[in-house]
């Protein structure tokens, strides 16, 4: 099985002429009254992955909270404590100023927000990440130009949402070889492969399966099934795709950096003390 290296990253370039904003806008649509911390994680990392500028889209409370965590994140703040119908013209003009949006960390799963959400994505044709909650809401024929980017449970309800049979369910979710799952999940997804979608499944090994290739990456280890991880993957995975509109090659940057931060951590920390911020502390010593 061939596994991502070093050779296989390809990192943006940066005009030496560039201004602002030349080298991607990042939307960070994304939490809730109970969820504050990923959307701030989120949009770290994708600032850490090199693009110039980040906003952050939330509930009132929840933007405040992350504009004391960060001076470096643009915050728009929206009335309420959870995202509802009501936000969805806001979120669609902000989708227009900027390159691509992410959408799902900590956005939680009520009635309104799961209203908001499908009627959301009909609308925004551009480039999207999909993550957390989001994933748990969606499905395969209301998506395109996305990377969705779930652990295996999460997958679960995504297939459930999109009306695979049950017992196909079941094969995948059961199935211990990575080549063979992922070669199952491309097999019963090729609608939505072929709609310019990418599954980046995490795992011990991920899979990162579009309609064209699979590839696999082992770089990450245990530490990193602490709750923030899979948001720092979602920020690189944003930021990079900002930067260059490249569907794989920034869900193979992002899954491999984000893998080798963990595994440097685990050596640093000489253990499994490390947090999803020290994880965005170290972004910028690898790249």
């Amino acid at each position: 099985m061939p596994f991502i290296s070093n050779k296989d990253i390809v990192l943006p370039i940066r005009k030496k002429s560039s201004k602002k904003g030349d080298n991607g806008r990042v939307l960070i649509v994304g939490g809730s009254k109970d969820y504050v911390g990923a959307v701030a994680l989120a949009g770290i990392a994708a600032l850490r992955s090199g693009c110039d500028w980040v906003t952050i889209a939330a509930p009132e409370k929840v933007a405040w909270a992350v504009n004391c965590l960060s001076s470096d994140l643009v915050t728009i703040k929206l009335k309420g404590d959870y995202f509802s119908l009501k936000h969805v013209n806001n979120i669609l003009k902000l989708a227009d100023k900027h390159d691509i949006v992410l959408i799902g960390n900590g956005i939680g799963l009520r009635k309104e927000t799961k209203q908001f959400l499908k009627k959301i994505i009909k609308k925004i044709k551009k480039n999207k990440v999909i993550d957390a909650d989001g994933i748990k809401i969606l499905a395969s024929n209301e998506l395109n130009n996305a990377i969705i980017t779930p652990h295996i449970r999460e997958l679960q309800l995504f297939m459930k949402n999109s009306n695979i049979n049950k017992k196909i369910i079941n094969k995948i979710i059961n199935e211990k070889n990575i080549q063979k799952k992922a070669l199952l999940i491309e097999n019963n997804f090729k609608n939505f492969l072929n709609k310019n979608n990418i599954i980046l499944l995490k795992g011990k090994i991920d899979a990162i399966i579009s309609k064209n290739k699979i590839n696999y990456n082992k770089t990450g280890n245990e530490g990193m099934s602490k709750a923030g991880t899979g948001d720092v993957l979602a920020g690189l995975t944003a930021g990079f795709l900002a930067q260059s509109s490249d569907l794989m090659q920034s869900a193979v940057n992002a899954t491999y950096f984000n893998g080798l931060i963990g595994d440097i951590l685990l050596k640093k920390k000489k253990g499994f003390t490390y947090l999803a911020n020290d994880m965005v502390d170290e972004i910028k010593r690898v790249l």
